[in-house]
């Protein structure tokens, strides 16, 4: 399952909230679990807002979220009926806006090969993320997030059986202001999948489809 993705650390602006104006700005950054990474949510006042969690949701019943996650992904089939993920698919919602991620294709117990995934037009992705916000007593907070999957698409079902819950642009509102399951489908979209090659094989990256 997804254990990487990159995205751009700021974004100039959110238009609409469908799309982002072009070109967006920022350093890109490629983040893995126990990293930060920039979420799209609305405020109080239902305004898109973009704030800065760390990819990671502790356990039920955990007083301690700063310690090693219990979860990096939540099933998009069973996420509103889990006692973990309930409260926050009802209430805490959001979208992290990529420019890739990556899947890891099993080749033997103990060794995947990593594959990059990238829409070809350049807009980012969409992923679909549950979110908690901790707030210590002495001072200070923290929000934590859990990815949402689905079943592979058919390009990405060439190498595992699960990939992010990517949600379509038109329905980034939708999700965020409470829509329902329906959202959360495999989708199928104009991308790229890379196969990643060590530095020590001597070769650049294979493209595998186009």
């Amino acid at each position: 399952m997804c254990g990487k993705f990159r995205q751009r650390r700021t974004w100039q602006q959110v238009h609409d909230l469908y799309e982002l104006l072009t070109p967006y700005i920022g350093e890109v950054a490629t983040v893995t679990p126990m990293r930060f990474a920039s979420v799209l949510v609305l405020d109080d006042a239902g305004k898109p807002v973009i704030r800065q969690m760390r990819w990671g949701y502790p356990r039920a019943g955990s007083d301690a979220p700063g310690n090693v996650p219990g979860h990096i992904h939540a099933r998009a089939e069973t996420v509103d009926t889990l006692p973990t993920f309930a409260s926050a698919f009802r209430e805490r919602r959001g979208l992290l806006l990529v420019e890739s991620f990556n899947e890891g294709e099993e080749v033997t117990p103990r060794k995947t090969r990593q594959h990059t995934i990238t829409p070809k037009d350049g807009k980012p992705l969409g992923i679909a993320v549950i979110y908690e916000h901790w707030v210590n007593e002495a001072g200070g907070e923290l929000y934590t997030f859990a990815m949402l999957t689905t079943a592979a698409n058919a390009l990405v079902g060439t190498i595992t059986d699960r990939m992010p819950a990517v949600i379509k642009a038109e329905d980034w509102d939708a999700w965020l202001h409470g829509g329902s399951k329906e959202l959360l489908v495999p989708l199928s979209g104009d991308w790229n999948m890379v196969e990643e090659r060590s530095r020590s094989e001597g070769k650049g990256p294979a493209d595998l489809f186009q």
